[in-house]
């Protein structure tokens, strides 16, 4: 049902058919029904959040004016990768442990039919989600600075204030028992309230064909969803779904241990920026 009723929101983005009030309220309807399967008969808070607060429909037809067709085509594909990712993470069923670390750190793993294995990390961090998405978000192509599992994150093109495109390389694995991987995926942004969501899937670029000497990897749907602990609204709770092929002969089980373990990292090398970054704060001169 779901890929349905993105056809039928994307009927609505060509100009000749935004004046059909039928098929516009249509696809309000699609999109309510869709988001109430998604969330379950008991969702969660933040699902719950984003259906109240966010409507997908309203946000499409304002940010497709003007764009042209490959930019409305980026925005549906960031729009896709949300969704997908709401409606997974939304399943608490099924899940199985992978790795719970010392501080806490939880990473779990299920198998979809339509996607294959997908893995959810789940922590919580010393920070507020406010900050976290400046650092994720607003500095994205610094993630190769501070992540020794990213060699480089580029911006290729934006389409409003929520739908990028970007282009990253993977950094070494030990024993390099992961060759170099590429992604060129299309990512979607968003802040509903105190949640944040950075949602991706892959897709192509015309300024970024395959690169020699490096295997072009695929992912999605993918997310990082950021919001207040209920406890203590300076902490946050962080859910990263990871989803991805990193294509070529590798068998299954390095996979699942090698993408296991860079979510672990990524939270601690993560910890590791924001910590810096304060202590550089706190150091600067006062104006």
């Amino acid at each position: 049902m779901l890929p349905a009723t993105f056809k039928l929101c994307a009927g609505i983005s060509y100009r000749h058919m935004r004046n059909m009030t039928g098929l516009r309220k249509n696809a309000m309807v699609a999109i309510h029904h869709e988001l109430n399967m998604l969330a379950g008969p008991n969702p969660s808070s933040w699902i719950s959040h984003v259906r109240r607060r966010s409507s997908l429909l309203s946000s499409r037809i304002e940010e497709e004016q003007g764009y042209n067709e490959a930019e409305v085509s980026y925005v549906k594909q960031g729009e896709e990768a949300l969704q997908k990712s709401i409606s997974i993470l939304g399943d608490q069923d099924g899940w199985t442990t992978e790795i719970i670390a010392a501080n806490g750190d939880k990473v779990l793993s299920k198998v979809l039919p339509d996607v294959g294995k997908v893995f959810k990390l789940e922590v919580l961090l010393d920070q507020c989600s406010d900050n976290l998405y400046v650092e994720l978000v607003g500095n994205m192509e610094q993630m190769g600075d501070w992540n020794p599992n990213v060699k480089e994150v580029k911006i290729l093109q934006k389409i409003g204030q929520e739908t990028m495109v970007t282009h990253e390389v993977s950094g070494p694995t030990p024993g390099n028992v992961v060759g170099p991987r590429d992604f060129v995926s299309v990512r979607c942004a968003k802040r509903r309230g105190s949640t944040c969501f950075l949602a991706g899937m892959s897709t192509q670029h015309p300024t970024m064909p395959e690169q020699r000497g490096v295997v072009r990897a695929e992912n999605g749907p993918t997310c990082i969803v950021m919001r207040p602990s209920a406890d203590d609204p300076n902490k946050t709770k962080f859910t990263w779904l990871l989803s991805i092929d990193l294509k070529g002969w590798i068998p299954k089980t390095i996979i699942n241990k090698v993408l296991s373990q860079t979510q672990v990292d990524f939270a601690n090398h993560l910890r590791q920026r924001m910590a810096d970054n304060s202590v550089s704060m706190e150091m600067a001169p006062a104006c």
